[in-house]
């Protein structure tokens, strides 16, 4: 590391540079990021892969809706459920669906996935090198060095033809769970003395199945309904628009015709980040905090006390935020909120966590009127519970170790950002993504050395 005193002259100056008065922003009309005024995101593009819909405008009016989320033209609550009544899982299926535009036959759902399978398996040499000879405290990290490993195995890396990027996208989709698992193995075995325990995947499980399988072992250390909720998690967080920070990074760099490993790396990055991934953990820890601080779970005022705590800053983390409620889009309720919750209850039986649950269902009743109350009326106020306020306890119920829940986002969400990334660069009206920055530093003049003080 450098000298800390050297980086301390530096650090004033460098913050100085930095400042940009806020008055620019509405002089020169900026969409700070990327939103417009009334909160709804700038129009910076059009896709037929899934859609996020949270409120309609009439007008000048924003005007809030039950949120919902589509896949390919499909509603994600008739597909999950659909998936429910067959008693299966899904995953695979929705790759094909968000990959092609349609809904596979037997026989080509039968194909697709065993395709997949076939692909899991990592190189030994790549596990020895690339996973377990290069230690990391951070699987997303290493995560992210693993796939662009890849790129040294793939002697067609940088072709854009549309043949090798399907390509390119099942085998990397594939091996994306492998990679995670052996992460988190190597990961936990270098820094927590646990036991190293590295497993061939299966080429018969479903992919939430055959994860369980890579972090936990037998089928006997899991049951059928923890591999069902990880399927339904995965579904859920497969695609969410090409606005969101990580996909939008996705086609972002695509659009310069990088390689799919440098984009996926870049949107794995923007994922890392505490305001994009990592919330369901903040949920979890708040929950935490409320359980040994609220006396009586069921007491709504108590609990609504806590909350009031929350936003002034009394307590937690002393942020003032309520993890887990309000989204960039949803604003009456989030259909993948729903969706686990009514599934999570199941799991919460079985694990004997029903009291617990249901202070969660107690806080989702509860928080967003407090928010409301809190906030007063306006375009803020309106916020409701989003998915990430049950992930992080079905992830717990399950037995996934923290470590691993913001890596099990990227390994869901990287079938969206392969498939954005396809029609990003199959677009007849493709164009690199270059929006405009407004210089506004004040003008200087160059000062020759021997003037300077």
């Amino acid at each position: 590391m450098e000298n800390n005193n050297f980086i301390t002259n530096l650090e004033e100056t460098v913050k100085k540079s930095c400042e940009i008065d806020n008055e620019y922003y509405e002089k020169f009309d900026v969409k700070r990021g990327l939103r417009n005024k009334d909160k709804t995101g700038v129009l910076a593009g059009l896709t037929n892969i899934g859609d996020v819909i949270g409120y309609k405008k009439e007008g000048d009016r924003v005007v809030p809706v039950p949120g919902r989320l589509i896949y390919r033209g499909i509603d994600i609550e008739d597909l999950a459920n659909g998936f429910l009544a067959d008693q299966r899982h899904g995953f695979d299926e929705t790759v094909y669906l968000l990959l092609t535009g349609k809904l596979p036959s037997k026989e080509e759902l039968f194909q697709f996935t065993f395709q997949m399978t076939q692909l899991r398996r990592l190189p030994d040499s790549f596990i020895k090198d690339m996973i377990l000879s290069m230690k990391g405290r951070d699987v997303l990290n290493m995560l992210s060095r693993s796939i662009l490993g890849l790129y040294t195995l793939d002697p067609r890396s940088d072709e854009i033809s549309l043949k090798n990027m399907i390509a390119q996208t099942l085998n990397i989709i594939a091996k994306f769970p492998t990679i995670i698992a052996y992460s988190y193995q190597a990961m936990s075995h270098a820094y927590q003395g646990k036991t190293l325990s590295i497993r061939y995947p299966s080429t018969v499980m479903s992919t939430a199945e055959n994860f369980l399988y890579l972090i936990k072992g037998g089928d006997s250390r899991y049951t059928k309904l923890e591999a069902d909720l990880l399927d339904l998690a995965l579904i859920l967080h497969a695609e969410h628009g090409g606005g969101n920070n990580s996909t939008f990074t996705m086609r972002v760099t695509s659009s310069s015709e990088t390689d799919v490993y440098s984009a996926i790396t870049a949107a794995i990055g923007s994922i890392k980040g505490p305001l994009h991934g990592g919330a369901n953990i903040k949920v979890l820890e708040m929950m935490e905090d409320m359980k040994r601080n609220v006396s009586n779970w069921k007491d709504e005022k108590e609990v609504e006390e806590y909350l009031i705590k929350i936003l002034n800053k009394k307590v937690n983390d002393f942020t003032g935020k309520i993890y887990g409620i309000g989204h960039a889009v949803y604003t009456v309720s989030d259909p993948r909120a729903i969706l686990l919750r009514i599934r999570a209850r199941d799991l919460a039986a079985e694990k004997n966590k029903i009291d617990e649950f249901e202070l969660y269902e107690l806080v989702e009743s509860m928080a967003p009127r407090v928010f409301a109350e809190f906030k007063g009326s306006g375009p803020d106020s309106k916020v409701c519970i989003n998915v990430d306020f049950y992930s992080g306890f079905v992830y717990s119920c399950i037995g996934i170790p923290k470590e691993l829940f913001t890596p099990l986002f990227a390994m869901a969400r990287v079938s969206g950002w392969c498939t954005h990334r396809i029609e990003e660069l199959m677009s007849s009206a493709k164009r690199i993504i270059r929006p405009s920055y407004k210089g506004v530093y004040p003008p200087q003049k160059y000062i020759p050395m021997k003037d300077r003080l």
